[in-house]
């Protein structure tokens, strides 16, 4: 029989986002780190076995906001014969650095959305090991048909009362965020009811004006989705949603950064104008084909090409990527856009931050990434941190160590 023992660990020579200088994470039996601790703290080291990272980052796994599949699954597709795939995708998200992720589902049927929500919100209570469903990201469907992308004109709604609360149905509590248009609400009654509910509100797909935005921001909405994408450009005399976005101190917007969809030099004064991780977060916007090679796949009733991990439709309409979010965390850095600790940040902390969760702190589960910079290649990589060591003991008496992430 094979048995795991967990121990305390303490990892020392750290970086980590968000702290100055080199650090000690003490992590204790339970997994849970107990301390961040300057090195050099007297009185820190408190037992073996050390782990000595070599000044190499690092942070929580990542977070992704934004996700519509995997693995050939569409999120509003699920049924109850392929629910089963939900554990295969938490554990592939997991494999690719996410603790945590919001199941997107885009402008679909009213029917569909609740099918989904159904068994999403039978799964949320008993998660196998893997990546966390941290709630649903609904993306539509009140959406502008003028920027609607790559979501079918036919399910999209009016933002009124009555079809909010027809979309939701008993499954309010599932839903973590919902993306609108803000301008399709002309009785300002749809933000505040939302946030009474909890869901946190995105503007995009949207043609609002900078005025209708920091309206919007007034009522409670507190997010962007995918910035750049599916709103009017910035301009030097209607900044528009994505202006209003950046200058407000309590508004963060998504972005993605496969290249494709935002240029990196728009993408560097994006994160200049944004502060970075302080109004910034990575999303993947990754469709059912992640996990998947190159080629035609199904979405919804059409197709999507995938070509270097870009899906199009047929039409040529950009639907999203095929590439884990942590890529992009790799292309800022590769771009030379954006040092490494805040591209770092920008998938692990930033994105908690949106949906009210604390980063890297004492008392957080120790799901840690190690990332090492290689000034010899300028290649940014990662790995599943050691947090625990479990020590396992093979039928043949041969005892050997294994490294555990937790």
């Amino acid at each position: 029989m094979t048995q795991a023992i967990r121990n305390s660990v303490d990892i020392i020579n750290a970086r980590v986002p968000g702290y100055k200088d080199l650090q000690m994470l003490l992590v204790n039996e339970e997994g849970v780190i107990e301390q961040i601790l300057p090195m050099g703290t007297v009185g820190t080291h408190r037992r073996a076995p050390l782990q000595d990272v070599a000044g190499d980052w690092i942070s929580l796994g990542g977070v992704d906001l934004q996700i519509n599949g995997a693995l050939g699954l569409a999120f509003p597709d699920l049924t109850a014969e392929n629910a089963h795939k939900l554990q295969k995708i938490s554990q592939f998200l997991w494999d690719v650095g996410v603790d945590g992720f919001l199941p997107t589902l885009v402008t679909t049927s009213v029917e569909n959305i609740q099918r989904s929500l159904a068994i999403i919100a039978e799964f949320l209570p008993n998660q196998p090991a893997g990546a966390k469903i941290l709630g649903v990201h609904l993306e539509g469907p009140f959406l502008n048909l003028q920027k609607r992308g790559a979501h079918p004109a036919e399910y999209l709604l009016p933002l009124t009362m009555d079809r909010v609360k027809q979309v939701l149905g008993d499954y309010a509590h599932v839903v973590k965020v919902i993306t609108l248009a803000p301008e399709l609400d002309f009785t300002g009654e749809v933000i505040p009811y939302l946030r009474s509910l909890g869901i946190i509100v995105s503007l995009g797909h949207s043609q609002a004006t900078s005025t209708q935005g920091q309206c919007a921001f007034k009522q409670g909405a507190t997010m962007v989705t995918h910035a750049f994408n599916a709103m009017p450009a910035l301009h030097h005399r209607e900044p528009g949603l994505l202006g209003a976005a950046i200058i407000h101190p309590d508004v963060m917007c998504g972005f993605i950064a496969d290249g494709e969809h935002v240029s990196p030099t728009m993408l560097q004064i994006l994160l200049r104008a944004s502060d970075r991780e302080q109004g910034l977060f990575l999303v993947s916007d990754a469709l059912s084909p992640l996990g998947l090679p190159d080629g035609v796949y199904p979405w919804d009733s059409r197709q999507i090409e995938v070509k270097n991990g870009t899906a199009r439709l047929a039409d040529g309409t950009l639907s999203g990527t095929t590439l884990p979010l942590l890529v992009g965390v790799q292309n800022l850095v590769k771009w030379g856009i954006c040092d490494v600790e805040s591209a770092i940040a920008l998938a692990t902390n930033a994105p908690r931050k949106a949906i009210g969760l604390p980063g890297i702190i004492k008392s957080q589960s120790a799901n840690l990434l190690r990332w090492h910079w290689d000034e010899t290649t300028k290649e940014l990589t990662w790995q599943r941190a050691i947090a625990a060591v479990a020590i396992v003991k093979p039928e043949a008496e041969n005892l050997s160590v294994t490294l555990n992430s937790i």
